[in-house]
């Protein structure tokens, strides 16, 4: 039986000419292989799992936060190449920010100064604390309703 653990939330970064978050919205659900197989890389995504939450990065040129989206499913090796060891997700769109936070203004909040992904911009996915997560969010323009939890 499946175990209910804490909610995590990550940040996935995409090169906007590559692979377009709006793709996800259109689509509303999708497999996402944009992590890549690096062993440093493989080994983050195998600690997602369905119900985390994802704010969705454009990089170069955009180089701001986008979107938010959802895991769907654990991890699992790419069935398009399944003798890689990248292991890709399944992600849902949830909603668009209402302004997009630039990656200038990331590292201009001190909230955020320590960062993982600010440290560490090759690596196409981060982890985030739940206050960085709600920071950016507010950041964005989603901000909690009395009564109603943040996305």
């Amino acid at each position: 039986m499946e175990t209910t653990a804490e909610r995590q939330y990550w940040i996935l970064s995409s090169d906007p000419r590559q692979y377009h978050w709006d793709t996800l919205f259109v689509k509303g659900k999708e497999m996402w292989r944009g992590a890549g197989a690096k062993p440093q890389v493989t080994r983050i995504v195998k600690r997602m799992r369905r119900g985390d939450r994802v704010l969705a990065y454009h990089g170069t040129p955009d180089r701001h936060v986008y979107a938010l989206a959802e895991v769907t499913r654990d991890p699992y090796v790419d069935p398009g190449n399944p003798e890689s060891k990248a292991m890709i997700i399944d992600l849902r769109a949830l909603e668009r920010l209402l302004q997009p936070v630039s990656l200038a203004a990331l590292k201009a909040n001190t909230l955020l100064r320590h960062l993982k992904f600010l440290r560490h911009p090759r690596i196409p996915i981060s982890p985030l604390t739940e206050a960085e997560y709600r920071e950016i969010l507010r950041m964005g323009g989603i901000v909690p309703t009395p009564g109603l939890p943040l996305p």
